[in-house]
């Protein structure tokens, strides 16, 4: 890592480097404590086939859809013990929605992710998409072990210095 990532780059600075660009987890406790929210998106390509499992609830190991939500609002509140310089958060909410899409052919999952608190909700929701598809993979992959887990993104995300985000659409 280059000695002076961690200098003042305006509004380019990478935050988790210090002035001699050693890691560090962001000093928070100077910042408001705001209404936070993240959502985030991603997609399990599967065969028709397979999805066609899905929506039967056939599947050989059991309701995928239901084992998936859990899954994803478990890993939320795991973010910070996965991802080394995230800081632990005040999990106020949690939703994870998956919704079958025969033009993937596929499923598309959703997170949205609450917290009140000094720092954004961003990495929960990127982790509860992240987990929730890999467990549909999971759960399929005795049927279908060339499903492709694609577009894991941040949607939208508000509250904080930074403001409003959302993605747009071109």
């Amino acid at each position: 890592m280059p000695k002076d990532m961690g200098k003042s780059m305006g509004k380019d600075k990478l935050t988790h480097f210090d002035e001699q660009g050693r890691v560090n987890m962001v000093d928070v406790s100077d910042k408001a404590v705001t209404e936070r929210i993240a959502i985030a998106g991603g997609c399990v390509r599967m065969r028709t086939e397979t999805l066609a499992l899905v929506k039967s609830g056939t599947a050989k190991k059991g309701d995928v859809i239901t084992v998936a939500e859990i899954a994803g609002v478990m890993a939320t509140k795991q973010t910070a013990n996965l991802i080394p310089l995230c800081h632990p958060l005040p999990i106020t909410g949690a939703k994870i929605e998956i919704e079958h899409d025969n033009n993937l052919p596929g499923l598309r999952v959703k997170a949205r992710v609450k917290t009140t608190g000094q720092t954004g909700i961003e990495m929960e929701a990127l982790t509860a998409v992240s987990v929730t598809c890999l467990t549909i993979y999971d759960m399929l992959k005795a049927v279908d072990k060339a499903m492709q887990i694609t577009d894991i993104e941040l949607l939208e995300k508000t509250g904080g210095k930074s403001g409003t985000y959302r993605k747009s659409d071109g």
